[in-house]
């Protein structure tokens, strides 16, 4: 990627309100793959003392969009048109890593998908993983 598109991926996440209220970060973009990092914050846990779902959720579509951005040209942006999540266990731990990835880039439709991870002391457990559809839309 050139600096210019990794640039553009920075700043769009940059200015998503979202991620900053989770305490989410960019940790890694290459071409068709981007990793969001998020603390399990005492403000996003559910009843249970685990992490919400909605974080999970949260960045694991980003991390799915982004992904998706990677692969269009400078003047696209990308919105969700749909995207399910398989919870497959609690979110325990200290942070939560989602991987975002291309399955099918396309100029009308992305097909998508992210697993999400929970760390305690650098060690991950898969907790969920998503499939989706981003539309490629004017920037």
């Amino acid at each position: 990627m050139t600096p210019e598109e990794i640039a553009r991926i920075h700043q769009s996440f940059g200015a998503q309100s979202m991620m900053e209220t989770l305490g989410a970060t960019l940790e890694d973009v290459t071409r068709g793959s981007i990793t969001i990092t998020a603390p399990i914050l005492p403000g996003a846990m559910q009843q249970q003392g685990f992490g919400h779902a909605g974080l999970t959720f949260s960045i694991g579509d980003s991390a799915a969009g982004y992904a998706a951005l990677t692969t269009l040209p400078l003047d696209s942006e990308v919105v969700t048109a749909e995207i399910k999540i398989n919870l497959l266990a609690p979110a325990m731990g200290d942070r939560l890593i989602a991987v975002g990835k291309v399955v099918k880039p396309g100029k009308r439709l992305c097909v998508v998908t992210s697993e999400v991870f929970a760390e305690t002391d650098g060690t991950r457990k898969l907790i969920a993983i998503l499939q989706g559809t981003m539309v490629p839309v004017a920037g």
